[in-house]
């Protein structure tokens, strides 16, 4: 089956490819378009030892990609561009098939009982944009690194009559994110072929439950209609001497999200009883979760800034995990608070920007399981759309995880404050 989608892709890709040589050839905008096709060979990974009471015979799948893509030249005077090494945006469509993979718990001390059938991870259409950065450029060699991130659909997720064993994906609708690095050879005027390493991950951003998450790698072959390559390799356009300032400055942001427990999971899979409605349930109750954080900033170039942050978490889900833990016997503190310090990081083009963060907490007290599982750092990943007209507020989301495991998803406001800056006219 996977041998005939395989031939079967190969030859939409062939057909893809053409249409989009036929298509350039009668548009003056064919130095901007491309088009490519991708295929990953993926090994799931194990990131939170949930397999490690499962039978797990396979782990390997296979999935197939593809990509259109802008790529601005020299010609087209951009500074933005110019910054980034004439990177190329895009939009992409990958299927993933994950059938070969499933799990079948086996008995152990916690639920001996085990069903008869196996639990398969379903096949998913992500739908994503990318931002791919070429490191270097020759007339024949090019190596890039990549971005991947948008929204996914899986055919299966756990469900407690028919696929219970699947721990990693709670529902249909899942965030996707990805990154490569790959290396492509020129061996045509418009054509490359390239290969490399691919990440990606599947979650719902703790939405629902469970989530797990599923986290793949894997190498990458693919071949990209690149009509633009010759020009930017050449590099003969003006260069851009596009004055940007150099500028120290603070942000605050206001967030609020939402997110499902962990406690509530294990609750519902370990302890209720079988006639009770809420045993193994797919459906859990949304908590709310606010966040402030205070930024200092330094934009050091047109496209990079990065500075450091306090980060403030209220949560209201603490008393409800503090009555779960009660029930146990536990007697760890709790509170709705949480502060860390972090690390930021954002890539700006234009007026669209993706920031990440790195953070330790400096407090933090959310029970037995915060203490004794999570870590004590956490990373944040998210989008953001600055809007000039408005004093340049800037819209987005963000998600939040442990060790890429999320603790909530979140809409995020931010404000900047200038503190000082200085003028250059050198990229």
């Amino acid at each position: 089956m996977s041998l005939m989608i395989g031939r079967s892709f190969l030859l939409a890709a062939i057909l893809f490819l053409s249409s989009s040589v036929a298509h350039a050839q009668d548009s003056v905008e064919v130095k901007h378009w491309g088009a490519s096709v991708n295929y990953n060979p993926g090994y799931i990974l194990n990131m939170h030892h949930y397999t490690d009471r499962y039978d797990v015979p396979e782990r390997n799948n296979h999935s197939f990609a593809a990509e259109f893509s802008y790529t601005p030249v020299p010609a087209d005077s951009d500074a933005f561009a110019q910054c980034y090494n004439y990177m190329s945006l895009g939009v992409g469509v990958k299927y993933a098939i994950n059938n070969s993979i499933y799990f079948h718990r086996l008995p152990d001390y916690d639920w001996p009982d085990v069903v008869d059938y196996d639990s398969y991870v379903g096949n998913t259409w992500s739908f994503y944009g990318f931002f791919t950065r070429p490191l270097f450029r020759t007339p024949r060699w090019m190596a890039d690194i990549s971005v991947l991130i948008g929204p996914s659909y899986s055919h299966k997720k756990y469900d407690k009559h028919y696929c219970v064993d699947n721990e990693l994906i709670g529902s249909r609708l899942l965030f996707f994110f990805g990154a490569g690095v790959h290396l492509s050879y020129r061996f045509a005027p418009d054509f490359i072929v390239k290969g490399g390493l691919d990440f990606w991950h599947l979650s719902n951003g703790a939405l629902n439950r469970p989530n797990k998450g599923a986290n793949l790698v894997g190498p990458s072959i693919g071949i990209s209609y690149v009509p633009y390559y010759e020009e930017v390799v050449q590099n003969k356009g003006p260069k851009v001497k596009k004055p940007y300032e150099k500028r120290l400055y603070a942000e605050v942001s206001a967030g609020v999200g939402a997110k499902t427990l962990e406690e509530d999971w294990n609750m519902t899979q370990n302890e209720l009883p079988v006639d009770d409605p809420r045993f193994k349930t797919e459906h859990f109750h949304l908590y709310m979760a606010y966040s402030a954080q205070a930024d200092l900033m330094y934009r050091y170039s047109l496209c990079n800034a990065s500075g450091v942050g306090v980060d403030v978490n209220y949560g209201e889900y603490a008393n409800r995990i503090k009555e779960r833990d009660q029930e146990k016997g536990y007697t760890d503190k709790h509170s709705p608070w949480s502060v860390g310090l972090s690390f930021k990081r954002q890539m700006f083009y234009h007026n669209a920007s993706m920031k990440a963060s790195l953070g330790y907490y400096l407090f933090r007290e959310m029970g037995n399981r915060a203490k004794s599982v999570e870590k004590r750092y956490y990373e944040t990943i998210g989008l953001r759309y600055t809007f000039p007209s408005l004093g340049n507020i800037s819209l987005g989301f963000d998600v939040k995880a442990h060790f890429l495991k999320a603790d909530y998803t979140q809409l995020v406001l931010s404000y900047p404050i200038p503190i000082s800056e200085k003028k250059t006219s050198a990229l």
